[in-house]
């Protein structure tokens, strides 16, 4: 694997860990540069982001929204000339709280883009309306959610 497909994996990865741990300001600086879609009410900055976060994600006692996100298949479009990237990936989102057993609660798929911004790549845009399938979220959101609409 490239150097740059190796960090920009690392970026995917490094955003799940984050939010796992309950480190949402964390996550968000990830997403600096970004521009996000979330199917909401138009695209959001880091900011937005971490203000979207902190209004509808459940942080148990713990500090962490007791979650496990498993970020996989990326598919990695990269042009080393240009600096830019486009990335698809699936996710799976696993949850195991107090009176809630492990399972999995969400499965959809990130479209990211990509740039190295002063040296080091980062996130450029990421869309989270693809959303395919959902379990029980009721001990994950505080507000029901949409799966991606499909024509």
């Amino acid at each position: 694997m490239s150097t740059a497909a190796t960090a920009i994996c690392n970026l995917l990865y490094r955003y799940a860990e984050a939010i796992d741990e309950g480190r949402l300001e964390d996550a968000a600086t990830l997403f600096r540069h970004a521009r996000i879609e979330t199917g909401a009410a138009g695209p959001l900055d880091a900011d937005g982001l971490l203000a979207l976060w902190r209004r509808i994600l459940i942080i148990h006692p713990c500090g962490t929204p007791r979650t496990r996100h498993l970020v996989t298949n990326p598919i990695l479009d990269i042009d080393e000339t240009a600096g830019t990237a486009k990335v698809s990936s699936c996710f799976t989102v696993l949850q195991s709280a107090a009176d809630f057993p492990l399972q999995i609660i969400a499965s959809g798929r990130y479209h990211d883009r990509f740039a190295r911004i002063d040296g080091p790549w980062c996130f450029v845009e990421r869309d989270y309306r693809q959303l395919d399938f959902t379990g029980d979220l009721s001990h994950h959101l505080r507000v029901p959610i949409k799966l991606s609409q499909r024509t």
